[in-house]
């Protein structure tokens, strides 16, 4: 049987069109850890939006860890690396690093075969969901108009989400122009990173019901898991967190308190973890939203029954454009990975991403 050969992986640091931010945090540029997998002639593919820490962690110890195993056999390479990462720590960056190396095993796996990746995964929808996804704080009344403008009615996405924080009245004058710039017949959806105490995001969530809006995320800390518990109410918008899980039991904490469990396939510990956290979500009568990654995302999404949607970020959108070649169009608001190529279908671009390489 074929095994893995060599794993090796590239930081891009790739900037932003202009300084951006949300409730918490601000940034003008975005780091991608791309990675590759060779296995008798094969080449798998996977990437991670994380520090450039990830590269050494990735062409040492996880190399080490996979080396010379079969290339089909992606979970036990994945237990082998969770085994060798003992000491280091598992949430966060090294996290990110097994996320981005099991990604590309399963993509060489998947070519290996010349299977498309979600049958090998397991597909069981022809298309899923996604919605629009930005509406940074630093934008102006007319650049958020725009970009809302340019998700429904030029692409045809009938979902968005916006970011808000700072004063509620503020947040909710975002939401009010947010809503006037779709229409009635687009679901509004908004993220607050956390910007918020208890109390206050309760006040926010009990206020959207004006404007329509359907799902809450990260109204508080995600560690805070009373306080995301205590901004659910009957009728309100549902409460979504989880982006920031790293392993199981973060996910099994994560589930008593929120209506819809994100997870995000380069962060999770990749497609092998992936499956494990969206059955827990499943055991506890939970959809699943895709946080991120879109053009990854969307080959777990169509192999998972308890599925909502993809997060299309306009970042993360952006840079995969640029950066690869086989990108989905989410025109019209879903997207179908293709049934016929092997593997996920994506090619780096390697003389696009020269540029930006660290």
């Amino acid at each position: 049987m074929t095994s893995v050969e060599r794993v090796g992986a590239r930081a891009y640091r790739v900037p932003t069109p202009a300084p951006e931010a949300d409730g918490t945090l601000a940034w003008d540029a975005t780091t991608i850890v791309v990675v590759h997998a060779e296995a008798g002639g094969i080449r798998g593919l996977g990437w991670t939006y994380a520090d450039a820490a990830c590269v050494p962690l990735i062409d040492g110890v996880l190399a080490d860890a996979v080396r010379g195993r079969p290339v089909l056999d992606v979970p036990a390479c994945w237990a082998a690396m969770q085994h060798a990462i003992r000491n280091l720590g598992r949430p966060g960056l090294v996290s990110c690093a097994m996320s981005a190396v099991d990604i590309a095993l399963w993509d060489a796996a998947a070519r290996s075969l010349g299977l498309p990746l979600s049958r090998l995964l397991g597909r069981v929808h022809d298309e899923v969901a996604v919605y629009g996804s930005g509406g940074f704080t630093t934008l102006s009344g007319d650049e958020l108009t725009a970009q809302l403008d340019h998700w429904v009615r030029q692409q045809g996405i009938p979902r968005v989400k916006i970011k808000i924080g700072g004063s509620p009245d503020r947040a909710l004058d975002r939401v009010a122009l947010a809503r006037t710039a779709i229409g009635d017949d687009t679901a509004l959806y908004v993220d607050a990173n956390g910007a918020y105490s208890p109390g206050r995001a309760r006040r926010v969530a009990e206020r959207l019901t004006e404007w329509g809006v359907t799902w809450f995320e990260e109204p508080v800390s995600s560690d805070d898991l009373p306080g995301l518990a205590g901004t659910r109410f009957p009728g309100g918008p549902d409460i979504a967190a989880g982006e920031y899980g790293y392993d199981l039991p973060y996910f099994a904490r994560m589930l008593p308190v929120v209506d819809c469990l994100q997870v995000d396939v380069t962060r999770c510990g990749g497609y092998t973890e992936w499956r494990r956290a969206t059955a827990l979500a499943a055991a506890a009568n939970r959809d699943v939203s895709a946080h991120c990654a879109p053009n990854l995302s969307a080959h777990a999404a169509v192999a998972t029954q308890n599925f909502r949607h993809i997060e299309w970020f306009a970042d993360h959108d952006r840079i995969e454009q640029r950066l690869f070649d086989g990108c989905l169009d989410p025109a019209g608001g879903t997207v179908a990975p293709s049934m016929t190529a092997p593997g996920h279908g994506l090619a780096f671009r390697a003389d696009a991403a020269a540029e930006y390489a660290l």
